[in-house]
């Protein structure tokens, strides 16, 4: 046993399932990237020379095993028609739906030459100069059923009861779009194709084997014959999925905190495939304690088999995340002992729960719906389920109130605490908790609110 391995090596070898003495460490650093050297979100996913520079810093700063060029979900729907919201401390979010009135699929393809990719290219042949001995590169790319709903919108859940012939032909469509990225990244020198795909946690695991499995398992053999590495992102609760993710064979599965990992990874062992993630990106990241990550950081260590496992934040680390929070983690990573010896005087952050006054539900003049979410501007599943919400009560014309509190303030994490709510995104109704981390079919959501109109 080496026990200096560190690097490339030690999260290669891991990602392919050899037993060696360390852990992995991949901050999923995205927009964040920018903070380290002052520049906004639109600043490192528009510009070539700062983005470089930011994700040299994080390189220096947080000392990766892995580490991401860009986490940006929307490269791809941007380059085939939708239009972007672009924000100073988050990736951009999906501004039109250039498939919601029309069912047709589209021919186009990405090339090298479209979109943002021309400098995402050259700053993945950059980076693999400059880190790429030491740190394995990822190249994320937006996973097919995600990249269908950038197009399609919030008809997409519809289309899984109603056009599923429809439905089939776009995630055929999606999946050549993610095979010509997967052949883009590859030639830049990406060692870990990641496919990222966050509303994989909104379906059935019924409806992800009728319409997902076939895709995935074919895009994980594509990139396995290119002699790369792969890891299948998801986000929300898809405690009920893993099972059927690990089918479709990928090195590794993603996770975050809405998952029980311990849990989860007792499936990914089964099949031999190495799962990581989970480090909570609000409560710990963005509004803990340098002392609280690395707790958090080193009670992970302690309680998992380290077989088959990265350590890493669940997803795309927020903007804001305190420098020191992240070096926290690093830290326990590096060197566990000495952490423990600072760690002997710790105490947790605390969220004051008796200050939030809850609405007076059972009195009021009209129904509230309070949607919970990690943030509707980042996550995936957040914006879909914030849209749908704010659709369906925009369409009852004036009859219903509705609200949403986002996980990245700290009266908002004391809300959730004192509300009980157990997964993000969720849907309240009049205090009663109707979908947790599933979008809900708008005319579902519908009834349920129209049962609380007062005749």
């Amino acid at each position: 046993m080496n026990k200096k391995i560190k690097g490339k090596e030690l999260l290669l070898r891991t990602l392919k399932h050899e037993r060696i003495d360390g852990v992995p460490w991949v901050p999923f650093a995205g927009v964040h990237a920018g903070k380290l050297k002052g520049y906004s979100a639109l600043e490192v996913l528009k510009d070539e020379e700062k983005l470089f520079e930011s994700l040299l810093e994080v390189n220096k700063v947080y000392d990766p095993d892995g580490q991401p060029i860009v986490f940006d979900l929307q490269i791809e729907a941007e380059i085939l028609g939708c239009e972007l919201l672009w924000a100073e401390k988050t990736p951009p979010s999906i501004a039109s739906h250039p498939l919601a009135f029309e069912k047709s699929i589209p021919e186009k393809l990405p090339e090298a030459t479209d979109g943002r990719l021309p400098m995402i290219l050259n700053v993945m042949r950059r980076m693999k100069i400059a880190v790429g001995d030491r740190t394995a590169l990822y190249g994320l790319i937006c996973g097919p059923f995600t990249l269908a709903s950038h197009l399609r919108g919030t008809e997409i859940f519809m289309d899984i009861f109603q056009e599923k012939e429809f439905l089939q032909s776009l995630l055929d469509y999606c999946k050549r779009v993610c095979m010509r990225m997967i052949d883009l990244y590859v030639d830049a020198g990406m060692d870990v194709i990641a496919l990222v795909d966050p509303l994989v946690s909104q379906i059935s695991p019924r409806h992800f084997k009728q319409i997902l499995a076939d895709p995935y398992t074919e895009l994980f053999k594509v990139i396995r014959e290119k002699g790369v590495l792969s890891s299948f992102f998801v986000c929300g609760d898809a405690t009920k999925s893993i099972e059927v993710m690990c089918q479709t064979l990928p090195d590794n599965i993603s996770i975050d905190e809405n998952v029980d990992i311990l849990k989860a990874k007792e499936i990914t062992d089964r099949y031999n495939i190495c799962i990581g993630g989970n480090i909570p990106l609000t409560t710990r990241m963005l509004l803990g304690t340098q002392q609280d990550n690395m707790k958090f950081a080193l009670d992970l260590i302690d309680s998992i088999d380290h077989f088959n496992w990265i350590l890493s934040p669940g997803c795309d680390m927020p903007y804001d995340t305190p420098i020191e929070n992240t070096v926290g983690i690093l830290q326990a990573v590096r060197q566990p002992e000495e952490t423990r010896k600072m760690l002997e005087n710790y105490q947790a952050a605390t969220y004051d729960v008796d200050s939030v006054i809850l609405p007076d539900y059972a009195h009021l003049e009209k129904p509230l719906v309070e949607v919970f979410t990690l943030d509707s501007e980042t996550c995936a599943a957040c914006t879909y389920m914030w849209n749908t919400a704010k659709r369906v009560v925009e369409e009852l014309g004036g009859k219903a109130d509705i609200v949403e509190y986002r996980f990245t303030k700290k009266e908002n994490v004391a809300r959730v605490m004192k509300m009980g709510i157990k997964n993000l995104p969720s849907i309240v109704i009049n205090g009663e908790l109707k979908y947790s981390s599933v979008i809900p079919n708008p005319a579902e959501l519908r009834d349920e609110i129209l049962k609380h109109i007062k005749s």
